[in-house]
Order: C-alpha cells, then sequence, then structure tokens
C-alpha cells in the first residue's frame, strides 16, 4: 500500500529548457551559446553548487570569472532562473488532493538560487509537505544517499514510496533502493500509474 508519493521537480512539476539561460547570457556576454555551454562543462561548478559544496554568492563569482562576465549578483539570478516555464506540468487540484491523504514530497537536484525562486514564483509547490534537495542533503540523484534521505524523510518501507522522474537512470536508481518508481510522461499517465497501486485523490 502506497503511503508516501514523491515527485521530482524538473519536466515533472515545472517545465524548464537551459536554452533560455544560455541565450540570457550571450546577450549580456561576448560569448556565443557554445563557449557558454563549452566553458560550464569544462567545470564541475554547477555540480558542486548542485551538492551544496559552494554557497551562492561564490557560485555566481567563480561562474563570473568562468565567462568573462561583469554581471551583479541579483541579475545573473534572474537570467539563471529563467529557464523555467510559467505553467506546470501537473494540476494543481492534482497535488492538493493527493497532499490531504498521502505523505507529498519533492526530490531534486536543484541549487539555492533556483530553489528560492521556484518557491517564490510557482504556488502549486505549496502542497508538498517536505523536499530533499540535492544542495541541501548534499547528494544528487542518482547516488543512493538521496534516495536514503527520501525514505528516511516518508518514514515508510522503501515499496511503500510512489516516485516519478523524469530521467530514467534516476528512476532505475530510485527502484534499487526498493522504491516503487516509474518515469514521468504525462500527468494522465502518472495519475493512471498511482490508481493502478490503489493511491485515490478524488
Amino acid at each position: 500500500m502506497i503511503k508516501t508519493v514523491i515527485f521530482d521537480l524538473g519536466k515533472v512539476i515545472i517545465p524548464f529548457d537551459f536554452m533560455r539561460g544560455y541565450q540570457g547570457l550571450e546577450a549580456i556576454s561576448s560569448l556565443s551559446v557554445a563557449e557558454i555551454r563549452r566553458r560550464i562543462a569544462s567545470t564541475d561548478l554547477v555540480q558542486r553548487f548542485e551538492t551544496g559544496m559552494v554557497d551562492p554568492q561564490d557560485f555566481v563569482a567563480q561562474l563570473s570569472r568562468t565567462l568573462d562576465l561583469d554581471i551583479s549578483y541579483d541579475q545573473f539570478c534572474r537570467i539563471w532562473s529563467s529557464i523555467f516555464l510559467p505553467d506546470p506540468l501537473v494540476p494543481d487540484s492534482l497535488l492538493q488532493a493527493l497532499s490531504r491523504r498521502y505523505l507529498l514530497l519533492l526530490l531534486s537536484n536543484t541549487n539555492a538560487i533556483h530553489f528560492e525562486m521556484l518557491e517564490r514564483t510557482y504556488p502549486i509547490l505549496r502542497h508538498f509537505h517536505d523536499r530533499i534537495l540535492s544542495h541541501v542533503v548534499r547528494a544528487m540523484k542518482p547516488s543512493p544517499a538521496i534516495y536514503q534521505a527520501a525514505i528516511a524523510r516518508a518514514g515508510c518501507a522503501p515499496e511503500e514510496i510512489f516516485f516519478t522522474d523524469d530521467i530514467p537512470d534516476y528512476v532505475a536508481a530510485a527502484r534499487r533502493e526498493g522504491i516503487d518508481a516509474v518515469q514521468f510522461e504525462s500527468s494522465a499517465q502518472i495519475e493512471r500509474e498511482l490508481r493502478a497501486r490503489g493511491v485515490t485523490w478524488d
């Protein structure tokens, strides 16, 4: 019996497009999108930021040096967070109803800049009872540590947890920890998966 429902964030709850951020940086720099991507990929800075190893101010300073940017912290944060699109991929009503009957958790590889903006901008996130975030627990999917943190937060057996993520490797990693996990395709598909497991919210 499912007791806890866990959703990934990006491309499951909130859609995003990295190109929006690259183009925003291109507009204020002398670098092309291709060169911006190459320079970012040549460092491990984003991974260290998303595992809480670098604080936001240091991240912005270091990435600005990497990209030869002369930019304020606030301007950088606006561009860095411009990747997110306005319309959630699942209905507010579904999460609200699930939260009345089940423990509803968010499990995400994210960072302090993005998540602060997301909580401020997307009211749908208020339905989650708790969040397991990579920069807080200092582990990223598909590391076993982040799933173990989620299981601990759920307070139930792994097989009593339903989890959905858009990335197949992250779904497989959750299954290795005993979690009942499926790849996200659409809200309608997830509703079918939940009902097949006896999860009700009407």
